[in-house]
C-alpha cells in the first residue's frame, strides 16, 4: 500500500506542479498591456522647438461696422484644438492697432473643441453675455470675431457653435440667434 500512496503522492505532485505553470503563464497574458504610444504630431511637437507662426485676428473698429484685419505670430502648436485655444486667447489680448476689443475683458474661456466634421465648439464663461456691449452690432462683431478668426486660421473648422458657461443661451445680449452654429462672414471685413 506503501507503494500506491507514493505513486498517488507522485502523480498529485506533478498535477500541482503543472497547473502552478498554467497558472504562471496564463497571469503574464492578463498583465496590462503598455499604453500605445502618443498620436505622432504630439511627438514631433514635443522633439524639437515649436515654430512661430503667423494668424489673422479680425477685431472691430470704433469707425465703421466692419472687422478688421490684424496679423499676429504665435507659437504653433500640434493640434488643432490647441492652435484654435491661442486664437481665442489672442482675440483676448485685444487689438495692438487700436482696434476694439470684441469680448469684456473678464471673460474667460471655459472650453474649446473641434468635430471631425469642422464644427468647433467654442464655450466662455458668463461674463462675454452679461458685462457684453448693447445692440446688434457689438453682438455681431463679437460672434465673427470668434467665427472668421478661428475659421481663417484653421482649414479644419468649418463653422463655430458658441456656448455660455457650458450650455446653449438663445442669444448674446438680446438681439443674435446662438442657437445655432455660424458660417464665416468674410463679407463683414474691411478690404
Amino acid at each position: 500500500m506503501d507503494t500506491k500512496r507514493l505513486v498517488i503522492l507522485g502523480v498529485l505532485f506533478v498535477f500541482l506542479v503543472v497547473l502552478v505553470i498554467i497558472f504562471f503563464n496564463l497571469g503574464s497574458e492578463m498583465k496590462p498591456k503598455a499604453a500605445p504610444p502618443l498620436p505622432s504630431d504630439r511627438i514631433e511637437s514635443s522633439q524639437g522647438p515649436a515654430e512661430p507662426i503667423t494668424i489673422v485676428l479680425f477685431f472691430p473698429s470704433e469707425n465703421d461696422d466692419l472687422l478688421h484685419r490684424e496679423e499676429r505670430e504665435i507659437i504653433s502648436e500640434s493640434s488643432e484644438g490647441e492652435k484654435a485655444k491661442r486664437i481665442i486667447e489672442e482675440i483676448f489680448k485685444g487689438s495692438k492697432r487700436g482696434y476694439l476689443s470684441p469680448i469684456p475683458p473678464e471673460t474667460k474661456l471655459r472650453e474649446l473643441f473641434i468635430t471631425k466634421d469642422g464644427v468647433a465648439y467654442v464655450d466662455f464663461s458668463r461674463d462675454i453675455s452679461e458685462k457684453h456691449l448693447s445692440g446688434s452690432s457689438a453682438e455681431i462683431s463679437t460672434i465673427f470675431s470668434v467665427v472668421n478668426s478661428l475659421s481663417y486660421n484653421l482649414k479644419s473648422v468649418k463653422k463655430v457653435f458658441i456656448l455660455i458657461d457650458g450650455g446653449e443661451r438663445k442669444t448674446l445680449g438680446g438681439h443674435i440667434d446662438l442657437t445655432m452654429a455660424f458660417s464665416p462672414q468674410y463679407d463683414l471685413v474691411a478690404n
